[in-house]
């Protein structure tokens, strides 16, 4: 049994890697900013009778908030083996629709939160001289996705922070994974953008993903895949199939990446 926190545990990818953990006797935190929502879930999951659920309501641009639930995990169950830096936001647009506040709070959730995830997991599972941290990225992580720039950068920095630690890691008995997912159906397509200027893709943004990525992935079969990696002690977990394709494209001829985003970008701008 291990004593896990899912950020971002409340929807989406989150919900579903909680779902599978405590399906498999685990215990885990669902923290999330919304507490109503991670309290609902937590409550479903203990229905299951396997593992156990809390709830934790948590801003992960609050550092010192993510280091005193994190540290207090520990404190009460005696460890902590896996923490899944999950939590991030949508943000679509092309460059020139974009506003500093669309980078700004780009950067303060899918990359600060992140940061501030492993600065405060980090110490505790060198102490414990164990421990597994599992950051979510995204294919936007590993190829050129336009459309969306602030989220293709700070998700490369995700890929890039994750991978610079596991090799610091790796001694200390630490495992650091990267999650490099596809277009996943999850409420995030569905809210891009939140509380910022709007652009063309503002709030659902399933009919322009759809001119680029007409199939979705399901956050189950996501979780699915999540856990396998993690248990295999996988650098990077990319998934679906089609996701590793275009990863392994991109790697060979980013040239051919580039004409093959710039494909997508046409067909957003055509459909205007």
């Amino acid at each position: 049994m291990s004593i896990a926190i899912v950020t971002g545990g409340a929807s989406g990818i989150g919900r579903a890697v909680a779902t599978s953990l405590v399906a498999r006797g685990d215990t885990v935190v669902v923290a999330d900013i919304d507490d109503e929502r991670a309290a609902a879930v937590a409550g479903r999951l203990n229905s299951l009778g396997r593992g156990e659920a809390a709830a934790a309501r948590l801003d992960v641009t609050d550092a010192a908030a993510v280091a005193d639930l994190y540290t207090g995990v520990r404190d009460q169950h005696g460890r902590l083996d896996l923490v899944f830096n999950n939590a991030g936001i949508a943000i679509g647009g092309l460059a020139e629709e974009l506003t500093l506040d669309h980078w700004n709070r780009a950067i303060d959730v899918n990359l600060r939160g992140v940061v501030h995830g492993v600065h405060a997991a980090y110490p505790i599972m060198l102490e414990q001289g164990h421990g597994h941290i599992v950051n979510t990225a995204s294919l936007a992580g590993l190829v050129p996705m336009p459309a969306g720039i602030p989220y293709t950068a700070t998700k490369h920095a995700v890929v890039g922070l994750s991978l610079g630690l596991r090799a610091e890691a790796a001694g200390r008995g630490v495992r650091v994974s990267v999650v490099c997912p596809g277009f996943v159906d999850t409420p995030l397509l569905h809210h891009v953008n939140p509380g910022l200027p709007e652009t063309p893709m503002s709030g659902d943004a399933t009919g322009d993903i759809a001119k680029a990525a007409p199939r979705l992935y399901t956050a189950g079969k996501l979780a699915r895949d999540i856990l396998r990696g993690v248990a295999r002690n996988r650098a990077v977990i990319v998934a679906p199939a089609h996701g590793r394709a275009a990863w392994r494209g991109a790697r060979l001829s980013p040239d051919g990446a580039v004409r093959v985003a710039r494909f997508a970008v046409d067909r957003i701008r055509a459909g205007r």
